[in-house]
């Protein structure tokens, strides 16, 4: 439920790939912080993972501790399926490391959640094809399958089209960036956009009366594949909570707490003590 998910945020196996498996993983060097965002993880239904993490090091030496999300004996044991899917380049661009005045830019990496609206073959085949109108380019960094299929699409690098006119709100105030002049500003540039596919039932849902909502297994893969990540709970969102067209309500009959509750299962926070020198 969207208000779940809003109190608990303020309060604090294998198939095969697709033809035209490999998105280009080329990263931007102006910006480090997609390290932050869950990484691809191809591995063996047979083989244990050995590393989880991609995680950003500190240059500042301190005595203070450093909080890090590791993965769990659960999160290695939970083996979702996955697919990657090439997305046209007209669907997604790069992160800037400047706004278009030329304000640097330190935004620290947000989660905004989503769902297709159609079914999930639907969605990649739209961002499959390319897209000249840029008020209707769109794409996900990842998508969860009814199934629990992870479908990997753009690399956490680069900066997926999903959330147009956009803001997240924190206590410090809002936070957005204007990469087009011709665009509203939006999240995209800091955000990991990631989809679950809607229920066939629920096709056209625009209320969670009419919303039969989403499988144990899109739970478990979703929180599977943010808990590969450095970024906290209250970075977490949602589409409706970041969109200002006013009418993005997705994703309708969002369990948050069970997915915060699943989340906590793969990952937990690891304190690190640096000893200044």
């Amino acid at each position: 439920m969207f208000i779940a998910l809003i109190v608990v945020l303020l309060i604090g196996r294998t198939t095969k790939l697709q033809n035209n498996p490999t998105i280009s993983r080329a990263s931007n060097p102006q910006v480090t912080a997609f390290s932050q965002y869950p990484q691809a993880q191809f591995q063996s239904a047979k083989e244990p993972e050995k590393k989880f993490q991609n995680l950003i090091k500190s240059p500042v030496k301190t005595n203070k501790p450093v909080a890090r999300y590791v993965t769990t004996q659960a999160f290695a044991q939970y083996r979702p399926s996955y697919q990657v899917a090439s997305v046209d380049p007209s669907n997604y661009g790069e992160r800037y490391a400047q706004d278009v005045n030329g304000v640097p830019l330190n935004n620290q990496p947000i989660i905004v959640l989503h769902e297709t609206g159609y079914s999930a073959s639907s969605a990649i085949n739209f961002f499959q094809v390319a897209h000249d109108d840029e008020s209707v380019q769109a794409s996900y960094h990842a998508l969860i399958k009814l199934d629990g299929t992870v479908v990997y699409l753009v690399p956490p690098e680069k900066r997926a089209f999903g959330a147009a006119n956009s803001v997240f709100e924190t206590p410090q105030g809002v936070e957005t960036v204007q990469t087009n002049p011709n665009l509203p500003a939006s999240v995209n540039n800091f955000a990991y956009h990631v989809s679950l596919e809607t229920p066939p039932d629920s096709y056209d849902a625009s209320s969670q009366q009419t919303h039969s909502g989403y499988t144990e297994a899109q739970y478990n893969s979703l929180a599977w594949l943010i808990a590969q990540s450095q970024v906290p709970d209250d970075r977490i969102t949602t589409h409706h909570l970041v969109d200002r067209s006013g009418k993005k309500v997705d994703p309708i009959n969002f369990d948050g707490n069970k997915f915060l509750s699943l989340l906590n299962t793969y990952r937990q926070v690891r304190p690190i003590y640096r000893v200044s020198k």
